[in-house]
């Protein structure tokens, strides 16, 4: 395990960044418990995030996405892992700038397309008036401005070498 990173972690980026993936493993790393705001949201509406979409519209996600974030409870010192459409709610995003480092995985366009395969069950907020590049590049420059820290992701990082990164940093913000 590595040297106490006492604070709490939240992963945002686009749908397909690996925010789940690198969450799960920066927690198992850490020592932390893991909290998807996906999964959060899934269990509070008891829909899926495409099922909500559809039925309500993205409006309805972003106000469940929002509600379930400001009831984590601050100070549990855990790795928290969000929907790309965060950053549309400054509350929710201030709130988790409040109790959190906020950490971007920022991955390129390319990578991003090939991974969201499934960009259409996914529940992706934005889908009907804006096709994936437009919404990557609106939401590119909204990450950033949040971001405490920005690990930038290729095609060649495994896992493992983002996780690296992120720990890397956390130490030399800490330092």
């Amino acid at each position: 395990m590595e040297k106490e990173i006492p604070m709490t972690i939240t992963l945002i980026g686009m749908p397909g960044a690996g925010k789940s993936s690198v969450g799960k493993a920066l927690a198992k790393r850490l020592g932390k418990p893991f909290i998807d705001t996906d999964d959060l949201i899934v269990d509070a509406s008891s829909a899926p995030l495409q099922d909500i979409v559809d039925q309500h519209g993205d409006l309805a996600l972003m106000d469940i996405e929002e509600q379930c974030i400001l009831r984590i409870v601050p100070g549990q010192d855990c790795i928290i892992s969000t929907g790309g459409s965060v950053v549309y709610s400054k509350k929710a995003m201030d709130f988790l700038r409040e109790i959190s480092t906020i950490v971007f995985l920022d991955v390129p366009f390319q990578l991003i397309s090939r991974r969201l395969s499934n960009i259409d069950t996914r529940g992706v907020v934005g889908l009907k008036d804006k096709d994936l590049n437009e919404l990557y590049q609106e939401r590119s420059g909204i990450y950033r401005n949040y971001a405490d820290i920005i690990i930038q992701v290729d095609e060649k990082d495994r896992v493992e070498d983002v996780l690296n990164s992120i720990v890397v940093q956390l130490h030399d913000a800490m330092s």
